[in-house]
């Protein structure tokens, strides 16, 4: 009887242990599927705003960069956006007039409103206009600090690491003209290091073989005028 009572609760243990070697089996490629998803939301947040200051360099400089440094610490401390600004001259109004309801050319010519080319900054420029703002996991909406901006070269996964987006620019020939174009980039293996090495490089081969595309996220590209990203 004795040994009966063990051999069940070995069986017991056996059946336990192969139920969750099962589970685990069947439950890894989602959780990696999940990780996947997560991995890329945070790398288009990033991307979508290198994109942001690229285009923005591109403004002020008539060029794109491949170096962050340069992209970020340019923007964010000089004064080299030529914008136009409306500056009206409130001491030449009317009490009487309402001049928000006047054509601005009318205003303009009765010398309410000036219309003047001045230099800003790039970032306060773009945190104007709400270019600069983004939503975490959880739905609550941020704005990058110069900080973030500064770290924004850094992928965001694996946590802790110090690997950087790939960032370059250069120019193409369209037609006999010279265009600037970028690109910003990370592949799977970097972004994925620290998960299953199998189940990486099977979603690279799977990527590569169906649609043959690029096996990671990006914005831009080195051969076309685009600056659409893969993950949009």
């Amino acid at each position: 009887m004795k040994g009966k009572t063990i051999i069940q609760i070995l069986l017991a243990i056996v059946i336990v242990v192969l139920a969750w070697l099962l589970y685990s089996s069947i439950m890894k490629p989602v959780r990696f599927d999940s990780e996947f998803n997560t991995r890329r939301d945070a790398c288009a947040v990033k991307l979508k705003t290198i994109r942001t200051l690229e285009e923005s360099y591109k403004l002020t400089y008539s060029r794109y960069t491949g170096d962050f440094d340069t992209l970020v610490n340019r923007l964010l401390n000089e004064d080299s956006l030529l914008v136009s600004q409306k500056h009206y001259n409130y001491d030449k109004i009317p009490a009487d007039v309402d001049y928000t309801e006047m054509p601005e050319a009318e205003l303009i010519k009765k010398g309410y409103l000036e219309i003047r080319r001045e230099y800003v900054n790039p970032i306060a420029q773009l945190r104007e206009q709400g270019k600069l703002k983004y939503t975490d996991k959880d739905g609550g909406v941020h704005e990058f600090t110069d900080n973030d901006l500064k770290n924004l070269r850094y992928l965001p996964y694996p946590e802790g690491t110090k690997e950087e987006f790939q960032l370059a620019a250069s120019q193409i020939d369209k037609g006999g003209f010279m265009m600037p174009v970028f690109e910003c980039k990370v592949d799977l293996p970097t972004l994925m290091s620290d998960c299953d090495e199998q189940l990486v490089k099977n979603r690279v081969a799977e990527i590569e073989a169906v649609s043959g595309k690029y096996a990671g996220w990006k914005v831009g590209s080195l051969t076309e005028t685009i600056v659409e990203g893969n993950f949009e």
